[in-house]
């Protein structure tokens, strides 16, 4: 039986391209693979679309089989070195980059991936979190801060390297210090974790006594922390290489501050604003007057408050608010008033107002003389 154009069987033209071979042969790899298709013409269709592509994929192949055809690599012309069935003697090598790229994600990865672990052993070491609560103060003025951190370092004994002193950790026999095997199943190579070494491509033949081969010991650290003015609840700081120890003298990970600001006894925060609710008496709202207020700065500023002042009036104190991250800006304060009506009151002072009742007219309360007057008319129509 006639064998199929190699170009027909990857569906291209003969003056494809490179990468449009590749792009070709990647998807039918894909529909096709035995592993992902189970139909039983499957596995023949995949070493078909291999053999084809095992050919144009290589220029001087390549150029064989566009001036020969098939007769360049049956044995007809006395060549040697060709597919031979579709795989040569080169084949598991020069499919186990394809596989890698197809099939990476099944098969642990491709090679030279920037992973935590290398092939060295040297494992980055983990990231902490520390959680930090200060005041409204602290967070408009900043501070520096001194923090006990439990956590991994290096150990001393052994400087990080889970070897006794003196020695060092040698290559894994197993997989040369790969810290991976392969493996050939049929015409398939299958790359795994080497089981020795786990994957660290080396092993401690004497292990450490203090850190018992780790390169790490756990040890309570005391670090300064910078807390700069401005910052807000749940902001992240990070300091770097002050995580957890690396395995075997890998790299630190990073310690994270999440910052929580505890509520205030008076003040609201709203980014760099400041409210704060300031309650007067209706003699002060009516009169006017002037009250002190305290500032987040620490400070006092004196309000004036006008005559006949609402509940509910908000009076701004400019630059007054918090500090902005990293800049010179200042947020603003604002004073909200509410009006506080008079309880517990003596005989003298029902007494007077109970005159003053009597002495107020619609002048003295404009709102609500308007108000009645409306929901009056309201029913008088109404009843109309």
């Amino acid at each position: 039986m006639s064998k199929r154009d190699f170009y027909d069987i990857l569906g291209v033209q003969r003056g494809a391209q490179d990468q449009e071979i590749k792009s070709a042969f990647r998807k039918l790899a894909k529909k096709y693979h035995p592993d992902a298709n189970a139909d039983e013409d499957a596995e023949l269709r995949f070493k078909e679309i291999n053999t084809a592509y095992e050919v144009l994929k290589d220029p001087q192949k390549r150029a064989a089989y566009d001036q020969f055809g098939h007769a360049a690599f049956d044995g007809s012309m006395g060549g040697r070195g060709g597919p031979g069935g579709g795989f040569g003697p080169d084949f598991a090598s020069s499919m186990s980059d394809i596989f890698d790229d197809l099939f990476g994600e099944f098969m642990g990865g491709r090679r030279g991936g920037g992973g935590p672990r290398s092939r060295t052993g040297r494992e980055r070491g983990a990231d902490l979190r520390y959680n930090m609560e200060i005041s409204l103060s602290e967070a408009y003025t900043g501070k520096t801060a001194e923090i006990r951190v439990p956590t991994s370092v290096a150990c001393e004994t052994c400087s990080g390297t889970g070897a006794k002193p003196n020695t060092k950790p040698v290559a894994c026999p197993t997989c040369a210090g790969l810290g991976k095997v392969r493996a050939s199943q049929g015409f398939f190579t299958i790359e795994r974790t080497c089981p020795s070494c786990h994957g660290r491509g080396e092993i401690i033949q004497d292990p450490c006594t203090s850190c018992g081969g780790s390169g790490r010991t756990t040890k309570e650290r005391t670090l300064s922390v910078n807390i700069p003015a401005g910052v807000e609840d749940g902001t992240r700081i990070r300091l770097a290489g002050e995580g957890e120890a690396g395995l075997r003298g890998g790299p630190s990970g990073d310690l994270y501050i999440f910052l929580s600001i505890t509520p205030h006894a008076f003040f609201q925060r709203d980014g760099a604003d400041i409210f704060c609710r300031v309650p007067i008496s209706m003699t002060t709202a009516a009169l006017g007057g002037q009250i002190e207020v305290p500032t987040v700065a620490g400070s006092k500023k004196r309000v004036k408050i006008p005559e006949g002042t609402e509940s509910g009036k908000q009076f701004r104190l400019k630059g007054e608010g918090m500090s902005v991250l990293r800049s010179k800006v200042m947020g603003d304060m604002y004073i909200q008033v509410e009006v506080e009506t008079p309880k517990n009151l003596t005989r003298r002072q029902r007494e007077l107002l109970e005159e003053f009742r009597a002495q107020s007219g619609d002048e003295t309360s404009p709102e609500s003389h308007g108000f009645f007057a409306r929901v009056k008319e309201f029913f008088d129509g109404k009843a109309g």
